[in-house]
């Protein structure tokens, strides 16, 4: 028997893009559901899981997977037969891993540190480089479309997808129709759909 597949999840959250990859992968899984309105995030028992008290997490088995991007590769890699995830060997395998790190190490930052106001960093000593030259990276490759690599959709476009919409929801980035139109384009795939219509049902109950 394969071992059981849980999701660690807050609605509304950040969990919610990674069940929205596990509805898009069709992968069985149980939820274990938190209020984070309440801190039971912050409490013992999710702090064993993972100590930074935040979401997304995943246990499968024996294995516990924090943070975005590794828990995004691991499940994409996990259920090969969907097809999210270019194998090793595939000329598409470098560019996926390479804009799944992009997000995480590169363009969140930059979009919370001006959205902090926080003084930019030296250009040589910042990770990111510069907000501008980032941002300019990313929409050169959305450009490209329809996806991120071309026209493969993957675990990648989940990702970016989930967390434009929010991030567009609270005025965070420019307002460019290249951005609008992919947002669109993969958030009308059934699997949000299904992730969302959950996540209504567990905040309507949280909120009872």
């Amino acid at each position: 028997m394969a071992p059981q597949l849980t999701l660690y999840h807050c609605p509304y959250s950040r969990s919610t893009g990674v069940m929205t990859l596990l509805e898009a992968l069709h992968a069985p899984y149980a939820l274990h559901v938190m209020n984070m309105k309440k801190g039971e995030n912050r409490a013992a028992a999710y702090l064993a899981v993972n100590p930074m008290g935040k979401v997304p997490a995943i246990r499968h088995g024996d294995a516990i997977v924090t943070e975005q991007v590794a828990i995004y590769l691991y499940l994409a890699d996990l259920f090969p037969d969907a097809r999210l995830a270019p194998p090793p060997g595939d000329p598409l395998r470098g560019p996926y891993l390479r804009w799944m790190a992009f997000y995480g190490s590169c363009f969140e930052p930059a979009v919370v540190d001006k959205w902090m106001k926080n003084t930019p960093a030296d250009k040589s000593s910042c990770h990111y480089g510069d907000f501008d030259t980032m941002f300019n990276t990313f929409i050169d490759q959305l450009s490209r479309g329809p996806y991120l690599l071309g026209e493969q959709f993957s675990a990648v476009d989940v990702l970016w997808a989930s967390s434009l919409g929010w991030m567009g929801a609270f005025d965070l980035l420019p307002k460019l129709p290249v951005i609008e139109q992919y947002v669109a384009r993969v958030t009308s795939r059934p699997a949000f759909a299904a992730a969302n219509a959950k996540d209504g049902e567990l905040a309507a109950a949280q909120a009872a």
